[in-house]
């Protein structure tokens, strides 16, 4: 299975889950928390994954990697933001240097 078609499923697996219950279904019980809680989970594993490349540990930001993208693909599923609304911009900006890319943002 190519990683994108993986990063669709498990989209879809995520937003079959919103409105299971939060007692059974831990993806149910992040989305019943809020926005807030969502994005915080995200950023505590993203600073774990932080930790173990610094820390030089492969296998263990591996993991710490798989938690992030778990919890990043809960966050794009709260807020309508779909795998291929984030491949098309990734898209837009390929061959394109990334200091010109920020410079051309709009504040």
């Amino acid at each position: 299975m190519a990683n994108i078609e993986l990063m669709d499923e498990l989209y879809e697996i995520i937003v079959s889950r919103k409105k299971d219950d939060p007692k059974k279904s831990y993806v149910a019980k992040l989305f019943r928390k809020g926005r807030g809680h969502i994005a915080k989970k995200f950023g505590e594993e993203a600073v774990e994954t932080v930790i173990e490349a610094v820390r030089d540990e492969k296998r263990l930001a591996t993991e710490e990697s798989a938690d992030t993208l778990f919890h990043l693909l809960v966050l794009w599923a709260d807020m309508g933001i779909k795998p291929s609304d984030v491949m098309d911009e990734l898209e837009k900006r390929k061959g394109i240097s990334g200091i010109e890319e920020k410079k051309s943002r709009k504040d």
